[in-house]
């Protein structure tokens, strides 16, 4: 607050600058509101990564062999980028653009009361959870599903 020492100011994270004890209660909204909206980008980027790589992979390999033994060049990794769906290109301009929009509907999110009646994570907590990690896989053999059949047949 207010009467804090200098010494207490260089070792502190975050300074407040009245004694109202709202600020405090803001501030761990605001914070954790932050932490979930890192949450949701990361777990949405990552989510679109895998797919936009396994589809440029697998459909190079798939353009190469012509339909034939899909899984074993797959499974081989026989890698020679001639006619992938997604050229590097390609692939760049759909970063930017959802990184770009991604980002925006996430960040400006504002915080809810909910998020103050929720326990607190810990610091050793990872950033991707094993739900996160279950919700990417999902979604991720989700759209990789409907875009090769899409693709494909």
């Amino acid at each position: 607050g207010i009467a804090g020492t200098d010494v207490a100011k260089e070792a502190s994270d975050i300074i407040l600058t009245d004694d109202n004890f709202s600020s405090i209660v803001k501030a761990v909204m605001w914070g954790r509101n932050v932490y979930d909206s890192i949450s949701k980008f990361l777990q949405f980027q990552l989510t679109v990564n895998v797919v936009a790589v396994i589809v440029a992979f697998t459909g190079a390999c798939i353009t190469q062999v012509d339909h034939v033994l899909v899984v074993v060049v797959v499974v081989v990794v026989v890698v020679v980028v001639v006619d992938s769906p997604l050229k590097a290109v390609q692939m760049l301009w759909v970063n930017l653009i959802m990184d770009t929009f991604a980002s925006l509907a996430l960040a400006t999110e504002p915080p809810t009361e909910s998020l103050l009646l929720r326990k607190p994570y810990g610091r050793n907590k990872p950033l991707i959870s094993r739900t996160m990690m279950k919700n990417i896989l999902g979604h991720a053999v989700y759209q990789l599903t409907l875009i090769f059949t899409l693709l494909f047949v």
